[in-house]
């Protein structure tokens, strides 16, 4: 099993903390803790919907907002900032979000060990760390082996859908997916960002990617879907 997000440090602030100590055991849990097999969604939101796992959530606001305009649409995000995941649950209390829950660890592990073949309607990474000195390049999240795990884990015609305002990392994005077989491009058109899609309407612009645009970064958005 492979290693595919490195832990962040970071300390919280005391609203985090307090959020952390009162809402965790409701809406999170270690993905070291879960019991052995695939998750059971269906007993811990309650009914049974599509799920969307959101890789590297962050501080959350793009996930907060995500689930709150699909209230039919069940969404997991695993993280390994702990403070993001406490803004996370501040913003779950804030807003009464019930169709979101948390999982703090190894995005790989959670795929791998947690999550059935065929069990996710969609799989979200949006933004992960570029890691640009190249002696740091193999800690990319964005591999040959995730990404074909991933697809594993789609429903026929689900979606795995990547964002990153860094160029390199973009192409290096869309030629690891272009490569898996079981992946399709949503891509039309040949013109210079050819493979790339535009922003979907219901992927949040967030203060980071505003800050891209204000500093000349383009963002780049693929969209593929299991075949």
């Amino acid at each position: 099993m492979s290693q595919t997000i490195y832990p962040q440090r970071g300390r919280m602030t005391p609203g985090q903390q307090r959020a952390w100590e009162r809402a965790w055991d409701r809406w999170g849990s270690d993905v070291v803790d879960l019991p052995e097999g695939p998750l059971d969604t269906a007993d811990w939101f309650g009914r049974t919907s599509p799920v969307v796992l959101e890789i590297g959530s962050g501080m959350g606001e793009t996930t907060a907002a995500m689930a709150l305009g699909a209230p039919e649409i069940d969404h997991l995000a695993v993280e390994v900032y702990q403070p993001g995941l406490a803004q996370l649950l501040l913003r779950i209390e804030h807003a009464q979000i019930t169709n979101l829950r948390l999982l703090r660890g190894d995005a790989f592990r959670l795929l791998d060990e947690h999550l059935a073949p065929g069990s996710l309607h969609a799989v979200r990474i949006y933004f992960p760390d570029p890691w640009p000195k190249r002696r740091h390049h193999k800690r990319r999240l964005v591999n040959s082996e995730l990404v074909a795990l991933v697809a594993s884990r789609l429903l026929p015609d689900g979606t795995l859908h990547l964002a990153t305002d860094w160029e390199p990392y973009a192409e290096e994005m869309l030629a690891v997916c272009s490569a898996e077989p079981g992946l399709r491009n949503t891509a039309a058109g040949e013109d210079a960002l050819a493979g790339f899609v535009p922003r979907p309407a219901w992927r949040p612009v967030t203060k980071f990617e505003q800050r891209a645009h204000e500093e000349l970064r383009v963002v780049r958005d693929l969209l593929f879907t299991r075949v």
